[in-house]
């Protein structure tokens, strides 16, 4: 009993410890720089090859030419670019609006980390001029007559042909294998029977740049891929995608552009607004609903009331110019204005010149002449 009482007297030390938070550890990845993918001296500055007409000392280049070099057409590429151990970040990274490297999609940038241009793949935040590509290159009126070349600013082109494909059973996969490692793919086709396949990505910097990476490369054989710009596709279904597509894009802009309460009222998401919408349409009327055109019009004539909002001096001063009180008014503003800029006359000097009738003698008609010389002249009948 004695033991009992002793452990009732004697207080708990035992408390209740609340669990202690977990400490979470952030792994931060820092951005690890591009690595130089050639040695230096891989890269010579011998003049290219020709491939035109005439050297354009400033651009270092030919030109001239409609058609590459069917030596080069032929001829495997130096480099080839491994997305996956090449990129990183450069000088480029710093600078808001950097083009590309055209020697990294390539796959022979000795410059690595110092490297004045963006070595990575393009992405959807990635936009320029449509006067010129990813890589700043300047873009023409119209294609080349082989599809080579920068391309043109006329269109938006994200679809590139290739040509030249080793025809085996699982052609389709190796392609899409391929040319999925540039961006993301919308849609390719392969035509098996002749070894050419179409590819459309959904960005058209990621077509520009797979275009460089993956000409004069090959697949899993040792073919020479001719990588060019498509042509526009005249199948009535693709253009209607295309144009389908376009529509989309500029819904989602002006859908960006716009307030999120906005957007979900006239999209009928919001409840609320979609209750409030269906009383003020329905004008008084039980039963009627508005259409869109009727409901979101503006100007003077607008059903609904907010649509007239702002409208109403303006259906007011024109009602006046038709009434011919504005003409007073107006007569009465130039006045004015004539008199605050300091004109020569004043208002008063003007309206007597208004008024006032400035009668000239009339001018004696000459004879009238006969002969054989009648209604003859000349610019010297003046002066004499």
């Amino acid at each position: 009993m004695s033991e009992e009482r002793e452990q009732e007297q004697t207080p708990s030390t035992e408390v209740a410890v609340a669990a202690a938070p977990k400490k979470v550890k952030k792994i931060i990845r820092k951005k690890r720089p591009a690595r130089p993918q050639v040695d230096s001296s891989f890269i010579t500055s011998e003049p290219p090859p020709q491939t035109g007409t005439i050297f354009n000392i400033w651009y270092n280049k030919w030109s001239g030419g409609d058609r590459e070099d069917k030596y080069l057409s032929k001829t495997h590429a130096k480099g080839r670019c491994n997305i996956a151990k090449d990129s990183g970040y450069t000088r480029a990274d710093k600078v808001p609006g950097s083009y590309f490297c055209l020697f990294f999609a390539r796959g022979i940038c000795p410059k690595g980390q110092d490297c004045e241009y963006l070595h990575r793949l393009p992405g959807i935040h990635d936009l320029f001029n449509p006067n010129v590509d990813c890589f700043g290159r300047d873009k023409h009126s119209d294609y080349r007559d082989d599809m080579g070349g920068v391309g043109s600013f006329m269109r938006q082109n994200r679809t590139i042909y290739v040509g030249r494909i080793h025809v085996t059973d699982d052609i389709e996969e190796i392609v899409a294998r391929h040319f999925a490692e540039w961006g993301q793919v919308e849609r390719i086709r392969v035509l098996n029977t002749r070894g050419v396949a179409f590819i459309t990505y959904t960005n058209e910097a990621n077509a520009q740049f797979a275009k460089e990476a993956m000409a004069h490369q090959s697949l899993d054989h040792n073919e020479i891929l001719n990588v060019r710009w498509a042509t526009a596709d005249p199948n009535p279904m693709a253009q209607a995608r295309e144009a389908r597509r376009i529509e989309e894009q500029a819904a989602e802009a002006i859908r960006r552009a716009l307030p999120e309460e906005f957007v979900a009222e006239i999209e009928g998401r919001d409840p609320e607004a979609r209750k409030r919408r269906k009383i003020e349409s329905s004008f008084g009327l039980e039963g009627y609903e508005a259409p869109d055109d009727v409901y979101f019009a503006r100007g003077a004539q607008a059903v609904n009331p907010a649509g007239r909002q702002g409208y109403e001096l303006e259906q007011e001063q024109r009602l006046m110019i038709e009434n011919g009180d504005g003409a007073a008014s107006g007569e009465q503003q130039q006045q004015q204005s004539a008199e605050n800029n300091g004109g020569i006359f004043s208002s008063s000097t003007l309206a007597a010149l208004k008024t006032a009738k400035v009668s000239t003698a009339p001018k004696a008609k000459a004879a009238a002449s006969s002969g054989p010389l009648v209604a003859y002249g000349s610019d010297s009948e003046d002066d004499e």
